[in-house]
């Protein structure tokens, strides 16, 4: 009789779940969308009960042609860096407010000059910032203050979904990285951070590591996801982190990418990377004892769905009149422009930015546009701009470390030519596996795994996914792309001050 793992990926736009057999055989997943609230110039907001009804409406959708009681485990990769408030049995207070929110400015600026920048990077492994939970929840205590004495725990996505299937409240250690709050170096929440900021320790979710059962499904769980009452519930972790098992990145010196909504390059070690200028920042792996140095970009995919959206009206309308995506339009028009996208050049802050700029204010700009400029330029110049600014992040790396590869994963790595991009920026060989956008869904499924014992080690990825393509540099094209690095530089340098004042300005006319 066949045995399955049950993976959930609560991401941004979505959840996924993911059914596999024991083997690493992707035998179905789902999606189910819900919708993301942006409003106030920088508030970005979910109804939790959206993530809760998609996992219930996707769960029981993938059990309809399977045995419930041959699911031997379930786990979750889950969006992070949220702040979402509930009450002692489980009641949500407000809307989550989650990663891409960026309204907590002042309570960053606090944070800020609590002690300092440097001290608190070597205790959190992140520099205090409005991206944070940490910073969310003191905007919740400072502006909504009937909602913070209500909150019994503040959790995030995945969190609040274990706590719906088993009436837990608990975090991983992953997940916990990404507040703000956590001391990496004891992997205890972090009392001097608590403390000072002046949040109640009593309202975070109890620690976990990622493998750990954290409870069983409960009868009423049963009867709205399709799941056996009692089934394990592996914690599993935020999907930064996550990821990294799902792109084959568990052994010390490999490195990843994924490109989704938002972006990041991430590399496995031993220790905490702790970077001078603070440019990157550090989650605790999936995998115990190891840890995930990371820079994240909040508008990878986004900047390029915005420029479909907003540029590429044509290649859309196309596409749904040819049943074919846009995006592959999108591609050929790419090709068909010059490397360097005729001199254009795309800053893609189109949502602020964190690593490596960690500017709220930051705006997405062109620069070189000139009467010459065609909308294939445009579009490449977009592409161009993810990749010049992810490759500040392994600048970093770089300074400590060599590497002649790298693993993509995520709905970006589907375009050949951005991953011929970003193999010609990084001037490094890019490895595309078979899957690539269930890379968090398998490794939620390798984590349940090794938490229920069917694994010994998360070597057992290399069961799931395999590399199926390497693209490597053009030396030419690395050649352009080189000259054209330090202009990106003095382009966000140069607007820097800009940003600030347009920022202020949205203030008084908002």
């Amino acid at each position: 009789m066949p045995k399955y793992l049950l993976a959930h990926d609560l991401g941004t736009s979505g959840n996924k779940v993911t059914l596999f057999d024991t083997t690493g055989k992707l035998i179905d997943s789902k999606v189910y969308a819900y919708d993301v609230h942006y409003f106030n110039n920088g508030w970005v907001e979910q109804n939790p009960e959206d993530w809760w009804h998609a996992v219930c409406h996707t769960t029981s959708d993938i059990l309809k042609n399977v045995n419930s009681e041959e699911v031997m485990g379930v786990s979750f990769s889950g969006q992070m860096m949220g702040c979402l408030p509930v009450d002692h049995v489980g009641n949500v207070l407000r809307p989550s407010i989650i990663w891409a929110d960026v309204r907590a400015q002042e309570e960053e600026k606090f944070l800020q000059n609590m002690m300092p920048i440097e001290v608190f990077y070597r205790i959190t492994g992140h520099k205090p910032s409005s991206s944070y939970s940490l910073a969310k929840f003191l905007w919740i205590k400072n502006n909504e203050p009937e909602i913070y004495q209500r909150t019994y725990k503040m959790l995030n996505s995945k969190d609040y979904i274990i706590s719906k299937l088993t009436g837990h409240y608990v975090t991983d250690y992953s997940d916990a990285s990404g507040t703000n709050m956590l001391d990496l170096n004891t992997l205890d929440w972090s009392d001097k951070i608590i403390q000072l900021s002046g949040i109640d320790k009593e309202k975070l979710p109890e620690l976990k590591k990622s493998t750990d059962i954290v409870g069983y499904v409960t009868g009423e769980a049963e009867s709205l996801t399709g799941l056996k009452k009692g089934t394990p519930i592996v914690c599993g972790g935020g999907d930064g982190a996550m990821a990294a098992v799902g792109a084959l990145c568990i052994k010390p010196g490999s490195v990843y990418s994924t490109v989704g909504t938002s972006s990041w390059n991430a590399l496995t070690t031993e220790k905490p990377l702790y970077d001078e200028g603070m440019r990157t920042f550090n989650w605790a792996h999936i995998v115990p004892g190891y840890y995930v140095p990371c820079g994240t970009m909040q508008a990878a995919g986004a900047s390029l769905s915005w420029m479909k959206n907003e540029i590429a009206k044509a290649e859309t309308q196309i596409g749904k009149e040819k049943n074919i995506s846009p995006y592959n339009i999108i591609d050929e028009m790419v090709e068909s422009s010059t490397v360097g996208a005729n001199g254009t050049i795309f800053l893609p802050y189109l949502m602020g930015e964190r690593s490596p700029r960690w500017d709220a204010d930051a705006r997405g700009a062109f620069v070189g546009l000139k009467m010459e400029t065609q909308r294939k330029d445009i579009m490449r110049s977009v592409m161009e701009g993810v990749a010049f600014n992810l490759n500040v992040i392994l600048d970093v790396y770089r300074e400590r470390m060599d590497f002649e590869s790298l693993v993509i994963t995520g709905g970006g790595a589907r375009s050949k030519i951005w991953c011929q991009i970003f193999a010609d920026v990084y001037n490094t060989n890019i490895e595309v596996p078979d899957y690539l956008e269930e890379a968090t869904s398998m490794g939620a499924a390798v984590t349940a795994g090794v938490g229920i014992g069917i694994y010994d080690t998360f070597d057992a990825i290399h069961d799931f996914i395999k590399i199926k393509n390497v693209l490597k540099p053009n030396e030419e094209n690395v050649e352009i792309y080189n000259d054209i690095k330090p202009v990106f530089e003095n382009c966000y340098e140069g607007l820097k001050d800009v940003y600030a004042k347009l920022a202020k300005l949205k203030k008084v006319h908002r």
